[in-house]
Formats: structure tokens, sequence, C-alpha cells
């Protein structure tokens, strides 16, 4: 069964967990890769990113494979998230093996941060270690599917002046290998098209649904309201986190994470803006060898995985933007593209 969303590669769990209390409306997200772990890469091209291990994943550092990455809300602040994860993973005696012991490990938990403060009407409302511990928990007992929406990094999300979150999407390659993407949705710019009304990310993806053009209208001016109550200057950032079962190097992993970025091109205009930090992760577990089991990819079949990239990451933005609801509070009116032009 598949499920389209990040769960499709074989061993991948993904978990949220929102920040409590009035006036919150953040939360952390946390990938957690097979047992054993994953060859893990980063490209970060947004101008004002918050990471946080980020250097480990350099092909030419000593760290192999990962066993979670960490998407928060919080901006800066929040990447203490990671620090929970830490400590959950070292509790199973998963990270890399500095000791002969089962308890000697150091997690390594790479961590991106998105700018949602105050957008639940308290600044200080954002994810801490206990956030982050609560997520990976979750992972740990999750199924298959993953929630979409406004859940966890993506409870605070807002793109282009209307609500953003969590979205997810997943495609089988002809080699038997599978491509999957988790996207937090938080961008300066816009994923709709001023014209129509079409969600960027839905051009060329089959037939479009191309809404009545007074609702197109009506919504622009609320979006245009939105936007001007939200002040400058924005901040956000979008991040994605790509995983596939396909056996990749540490290089083709890094390849892929600069090849997923064009799915945000896609499906947000303009996109890695000085105000946006946005970060794409790249996660293999290598558990599907190509179709004559002849170890790493053919460069056909890692073209196959790069082009996968960058599609399922527009599709999890789409997924992400559709699947946001409305949220009114003391900390602004984030009116959802849904609400604005219908299901």
């Amino acid at each position: 069964m598949t499920t389209n969303s990040l769960t499709d590669v074989p061993g991948f769990r993904v978990g949220h967990a929102a920040v409590a209390g009035p006036g919150a409306l953040s939360g952390s997200t946390v990938v957690l890769a097979p047992p054993g772990g994953a060859v893990a890469a980063v490209e970060v091209r947004g101008g004002g990113p918050g990471t946080r291990e980020t250097d480990a994943l350099d092909p030419k550092n000593v760290v192999e494979r990962i066993d979670a990455v960490v998407l928060t809300g919080g901006s800066a602040y929040g990447l203490d998230a990671a620090s929970g994860v830490m400590a959950w993973l070292e509790e199973q005696g998963r990270g890399v093996r500095v000791g002969p012991e089962p308890y000697q490990v150091v997690p390594v938990v790479p961590a991106a941060c998105l700018f949602d403060l105050g957008r639940g009407g308290d600044w200080r409302a954002r994810p801490d270690a206990s956030v982050g511990r609560a997520a990976a928990v979750a992972a740990g007992a999750a199924g298959l599917g993953v929630a979409e929406g406004n859940v966890g990094a993506g409870a605070g999300a807002v793109v282009g002046g209307v609500k953003g979150g969590v979205g997810s999407a997943s495609v089988r390659l002809d080699s038997g290998a599978t491509v999957a993407a988790l996207a937090v949705v938080n961008a300066v710019g816009s994923p709709i098209d001023p014209h129509t009304g079409v969600l960027y990310g839905e051009y060329g993806a089959g037939p479009l649904r191309i809404p009545d053009p007074r609702t197109h209208a009506a919504a622009q001016e609320h979006i245009a309201r939105s936007r001007e109550r939200m002040g400058l200057p924005p901040l956000n950032t979008t991040l994605a986190v790509v995983a596939t079962d396909a056996l990749l190097t540490r290089p083709q992993a890094q390849k892929l994470a600069g090849t997923s970025h064009d799915g945000l091109a896609r499906a947000i205009r303009p996109v890695h803006l000085m105000h946006d930090g946005d970060s794409v992760f790249a996660l293999a577990s290598g558990a599907h060898t190509n179709r004559n089991a002849r170890g790493p990819l053919s460069p056909e079949e890692l073209n196959d995985v790069l082009a996968a990239g960058a599609d399922v990451v527009a599709r999890a933005i789409v997924r992400g933007v559709r699947a946001a609801e409305s949220i009114e509070g003391p900390g602004g009116t984030f009116p959802s593209y849904r609400d604005l032009y219908g299901s």
C-alpha cells in the first residue's frame, strides 16, 4: 500500500509535535531514518538560513550516516528542539559509534528552522528540547502515512499571505526505487499564480482546476490584506526532506539535495530570497539496489532519482498548501487556499 508520502520509502517515519499553551502556533517535525541510518546531504539556498549540524553532512567530512533530521518553527530559538531528539536517539543507542559499549554513541541530528515567531500571539511560544523529543517519540511510534497541514513545523507556517503547512508526496521509479519528499511551506514568495489563482506547482502535473475569475479576484484582495497586516520585512523559509531507498554515495546525495530545490522554484515564486532560509535535506537508505543488483545506480537511474526529487518536492508543496487550514487569532489572520478558492 502506498500513501503518497515520505513513509512510502521503507523504514522512514515522520513525527510531529506542537508547542502547547495559549498564544502558541509553532512546532517541530522529525524525519526518522531506518535503523542503521541513512546517507545524508543538504543544500541551503535561501539568504537567511537557520541550521544546526549541516557542516557534518559535507561529503568531505567524517559522518557517514545519520538517524534523524529536525525541521522546526521558532526561528533560531527552535533549533533547541534538536537537543531533545539527540537525547531520545541516545536512549535508543542510535548515533555515531564512539566506543565499544552500546550507549557510547553521539547522535548527529541536522536541523533547520523557519520563522513563525509571534504568529500565535506569544513571541516566546517556540519549540524547545521537550517539543523535539515529543516529535521524535511520535516518529518512533508512527506507522505509514504523514499528517499534513497545520501540524509540527507547519503549525505557524505562512506562504505568500496564505496559510502554509506540511505536505508530502512520493513516486516509485521504473528501477523500483522510491523517492519521496516532505515539505514545510513557509515562503516569502507565493504559491499562487496571480493571473489565474492556480497553484504554480500544479502546472504540468495534470488537468488544471482554474478558479472562477470572481473567486480569484476576491481571494487576491484578501491575500493582499493579509500580507499588509503581516508587515515587513517578511521573514519565512521553506524546508524539505527528500528520501529514497536508492543506493547513493554522499556526493550523489548532495546532488539530489541540490536538484530537489528545483521543486521549490516550480511551486513558489519568487524563491530563495534574502528573507528565506530555504534548505533541502536528502536522505538515502540504500536498501534498494538497481534492477540488475550490480550495486550503485547507473547514471541513467541516478538521473531518474534526481528528476524525481524535484517532482516530489513540488507536489509536496502543493499538498501542504491545500492541506493548510485558516488561522485567526491574536497573532494574525492567515486565510487558507482552500477557504479562499474552495477544495
